[in-house]
């Protein structure tokens, strides 16, 4: 019986000299990256559903004179879409609407394309719509009047993938138009009110707790908006919300599958990406950029493990964080997170002509390669996204990114961007897979 004992109380110190181990080592990473200027802003790590480490470290704005604390609230970028793809399943489950409902059934005076773009097409991104000019819009009525403009979509509806803005628009005013509130409202009054996230604001301007963005040249961005409805959150708010998820508190597992389900592998989803087991949901990852924030959550939920990084001072390495975190947390060797080349070097690529770009990023990775991320994925992501769209650099950043990519002793993945001529290198899940993945 003493044997058992002193076996049990043995094995209990051991565990907890392991998480206090791990707790060290991710605080010493954390603090490493700031130090380097990789990360600044706020950290919540849980493993078996206890907390493993927390952290603010960065600053409330572009003074840097006042330190952030865990009370401060971040825009979360393109995750707030979560927000409005549970509200539209919120819907469905109440007989409000139908997914394959068309948008004119719901917002009248629209061209005629309205007649053609369902509610799911909205949520996998596959509507035709044109981007707008959303850095000349301030107002839902300014986008509403832009997109109304347009009487021709660029490609017809559920045959291709387009991420954009324009999609969001159009579900977040459906669910105006159908609930007789205001998106916002909706929010709060449907969703963070029953997650408990009391501390979560949308459409924050001058109210108290709010970081702001602000770029390496210590500049402020404006809190604006070109379309309402974004919402800010906690640390502790944005776990609420992931585990809400998780319980299907919301709405069910159907729902939730429909929302995780893309267009086509590693295309977005309205839930950003995820992987469910039957009616489990046993990953979740979604990542967002507004202004100058950034945000990154990842959960497994059968391990009880949620990361959760939140930044008001973008440094394009928030992945790079998170796979040193889940590295420790498994026991595993990592590698400490280096700056963004895109970050530090942007006005001098925009400077160089199509055919100067290999050369010059090749000198520059021969002299800085212990200092920066030159073959990374997220690296390399992020540029790919930097330059979608500047069609004179296509070709040149093609080769570029497929030269880098293949050079690593690893496999990689490639799958197209939205234009043909430019890939995207991932690593990661697909947004859904049901027992088994879909790469």
């Amino acid at each position: 019986m003493k044997n058992t004992c002193l076996t049990l109380l043995l094995a209990a110190a051991s565990l907890v000299a392991t998480a206090q181990n791990k707790t060290a080592t991710i605080d010493s990473l954390i603090r490493r990256s700031n130090r380097i200027g990789v990360f600044k802003g706020n950290v919540l790590v849980m493993d078996k559903d206890k907390v493993v480490y927390k952290a603010a470290i960065g600053y409330t704005d572009a003074t840097e004179k006042q330190a952030v604390t865990n009370a401060y609230r971040f825009h979360i970028g393109s995750i707030a879409k979560e927000f409005n793809a549970m509200a539209i399943m919120m819907l469905k489950e109440q007989g409000k609407l139908n997914t394959d409902d068309k948008v004119s059934k719901y917002i009248t005076g629209l061209p005629a394309w309205a007649d053609k773009i369902s509610i799911k097409n909205l949520l996998q991104y596959t509507s035709g719509l044109p981007n707008l000019k959303w850095g000349e819009l301030t107002s839902d009525a300014e986008a509403m009047a832009a997109l109304n403009a347009f009487n021709k979509l660029d490609f017809e509806p559920g045959t291709r993938y387009a991420y954009n803005n324009s999609n969001t628009l159009l579900q977040r005013q459906i669910i105006a138009k159908i609930t007789g509130r205001s998106f916002a409202d909706f929010v709060k009054e449907k969703m963070l009110k029953p997650c408990g996230m009391t501390n979560s604001i949308v459409d924050p301007t001058d109210e108290p707790l709010v970081a702001k963005s602000y770029n390496n040249d210590k500049v402020q961005s404006p809190m604006q908006y070109p379309i309402t409805g974004w919402t800010a959150v906690t640390l502790d708010d944005f776990y609420k919300w992931e585990k809400a998820l998780e319980s299907f508190k919301l709405i069910g597992p159907q729902s939730t599958r429909e929302i995780l389900t893309p267009f086509a592998p590693g295309k977005q989803c309205g839930l950003g990406g995820g992987v469910m087991d039957g009616d489990k949901l046993t990953y979740h990852q979604h990542d967002g950029t507004a202004l100058n924030y950034q945000a990154l959550l990842t959960a497994y939920p059968a391990q009880g493990r949620t990361i959760i990084l939140l930044t008001n001072n973008k440094q394009n390495t928030l992945y790079d964080v998170d796979h040193a975190i889940e590295a420790i947390l498994d026991g595993k060797p990592y590698q400490q997170p280096k700056r963004s080349v895109l970050n530090d070097f942007a006005k001098q690529l925009d400077s160089l002509k199509g055919n100067e770009i290999i050369p010059w990023y090749n000198n520059l990775k021969s002299k800085y390669a212990a200092e920066y991320g030159f073959e990374n994925e997220s690296s390399l992501n992020m540029i790919g996204y930097y330059y979608k769209g500047k069609t004179a650099l296509m070709m040149p950043l093609r080769c570029l990114i497929i030269i880098l990519s293949y050079s690593r002793n690893q496999a990689m993945f490639l799958t197209a961007w939205a234009m043909p001529t430019m890939p995207k290198v991932i690593k990661r899940k697909p947004c859904l897979t049901i027992n088994a993945p879909l790469l």
